[in-house]
């Protein structure tokens, strides 16, 4: 087994980044931008709250419900719910109190929408107070071992009076007592829910649910975890907290108190960029080159420089089996799904295709998400089909160029805002300067200004951004730093000096 270790980039609240290292390579990052971070702060997907009914709305079959006390600016107060969908919703009427769930986060204006069918998800099960139901997911494709999860949740059921469980896909394979562990866990988890709905008015927060780091750690890893390095002291508690829970074996569980962004300290923000690429180097000095269009992935395998094997064949296998390496690599870092076309150097020899079929089959099998190979075809190319759960890296990270429209892609604006402000964290640690003048890119620099006070409050320093017509889409630059009385002098200085074509964002 690798050695697992998650890096997780969390001080900046508009965007959490998660990076997993197999070995000490990248295998995948996960990112989440938070669109409205006041709604997030207040009350996001997962939460349960003891809430009071407001408002009942017949014509629509709907309520509106109290989550939050509070009444404050930016705080969202209510939530929707729809009557119909649980036997606890049936006759309740306004002054009620009632347990709900968020099961869609607010929008802008939009509360959030809240369901009193609660769920409470576990690492390989899920604990349904007040239901009857069992079920066992749809991915887990092996009938056998369907038949023996789907037995498992029916003892439970039995056993557990008014609580239904549903087994999730990382359950297959994993042993009874260890799904044993799970849903004690989340029976405890449960009677402390209740415990609180007994004793707290209403309305209150209940649970709250796990952030960006907790789901990645409960829903996407596999195996165990052999260490975790956070670099925000909030969430390093509750991460440990959440480890201890989760993980029959303990992760090291660390805090990065270093200068630099934990990404670049860990060399991971410039794997980050390499993935974008189309070209993709091996060791051997082969290379692949990937190409994504929206009905497929082709990756083209070219051995470039390797010529150290002792003939044509032995070279053409090598580099064959280093590219099916790769290729998985690159599928879980890039996240691609859908439909995948890999044209493999021609092999003339039967026996060194299937040994590569088998190579390539057993790297894909270390992957969660299901790959099926269908073989090599009279072409000589190899296709296979790989589960698509989530947005591929390129899509998250990039967007059409705004100059050649379809034909290219550039890196998204709000990315390259959050760059900037790492590299604004960054040099705001090592000085105590009272102003910062930093140049990038006119479309940059138009998204900042309107987050520009947000990070002057965070910050406690005077930020300007200069926007430079003569700046490629995502470079930027500090150019300058000292007392706020020079500013003035150097923002004439820079318009002097590029004729007033340069734009200054203030506050």
């Amino acid at each position: 087994m690798p050695e697992v270790k998650i890096i997780a980039d969390l001080r900046e609240s508009e965007q959490s980044r998660i990076a997993v290292l197999e070995d000490g390579k990248l295998a995948e990052i996960f990112i989440e931008y938070e669109e409205e971070e006041h709604t997030a702060k207040l009350s996001r997907q997962g939460d349960i709250f003891k809430a009071r009914v407001d408002k009942i709305m017949p014509s629509i079959n709907a309520a509106f419900v109290a989550i939050s006390s509070k009444s404050e600016k930016n705080e969202l107060r209510n939530a929707f719910l729809y009557l119909g969908e649980s036997i606890h919703t049936s006759g309740l009427k306004a002054g009620q109190n009632i347990i709900v769930q968020i099961i869609k986060n607010a929008r802008k204006n939009k509360a959030p929408r809240v369901s009193a069918r609660i769920s409470l998800p576990g690492r390989w099960l899920v604990l349904v107070p007040d239901s009857d139901e069992t079920g066992v997911s749809r991915r887990i494709e092996d009938n056998s071992e369907r038949k023996r999860l789907k037995k498992f949740a029916e003892t439970l059921q039995t056993e557990l009076v008014n609580f239904g469980v549903i087994i999730r896909t990382a359950a297959e394979n994993i042993p009874e007592d260890l799904l044993r562990s799970d849903i004690n866990s989340l029976l405890e988890l449960w009677n402390e829910i209740k415990h609180k709905a007994d004793t707290s008015p209403a309305p209150c927060m209940l649970y709250r649910d796990t952030g960006a780091l907790g789901r990645v750690l409960r829903d996407e890893i596999a195996g165990n975890i052999d260490e975790i390095i956070i670099d925000d002291p909030e969430e390093f508690s509750q991460a440990e907290a959440f480890a201890k829970r989760f993980f029959p074996e303990m992760p090291d569980v660390k805090l990065y108190t270093g200068t630099s962004p934990i990404f670049a300290y860990f060399g991971i923000e410039q794997e980050i960029q390499k993935a974008l690429e189309r070209k993709a180097w091996l060791r051997s000095g082969a290379y692949l080159v990937i190409d994504q269009t929206e009905a497929l992935t082709v990756i083209d395998v070219n051995t470039g420089k390797f010529t150290s094997a002792p003939d044509m064949r032995h070279t053409v296998l090598a580099t064959n089996l280093e590219a099916a390496d790769e290729i998985a690599r690159q599928l879980r870092l890039r996240s691609t799904g859908g439909i995948i076309i890999v044209d493999f150097i021609d092999m003339l020899f039967e026996e060194d295709r299937h040994e590569l079929i088998a190579h390539f089959e057993k790297k894909l099998s270390h992957d969660r998400q299901k790959s099926h190979i269908f073989g090599i075809t009279h072409l000589g190319l190899v296709e296979l089909t790989r589960r698509r759960e989530r947005p591929d890296l390129k899509s998250i990270l990039t967007r059409n160029c705004p100059v050649c429209i379809d034909n290219g892609f550039v890196e998204r604006e709000e990315n390259i805002a959050m760059n900037i402000k790492r590299f604004i964290r960054k040099i705001t640690g090592n000085n105590n300067s009272e102003a910062f003048m930093i140049q990038c890119a006119p479309y940059a620099a138009s998204y900042i200004s309107h987050v520009l006070s947000e990070w002057e409050n965070e910050f406690q320093r005077k930020i300007i951004i200069a926007s430079m017509p003569d700046f490629n889409w995502s470079k930027y630059k500090l150019y300058y730093q000292g007392d706020i009385e020079s500013t003035e002098s150097q923002i004439k200085e820079l318009r002097q000096k590029y004729k007033g074509q340069v734009i200054i964002f203030r506050t």
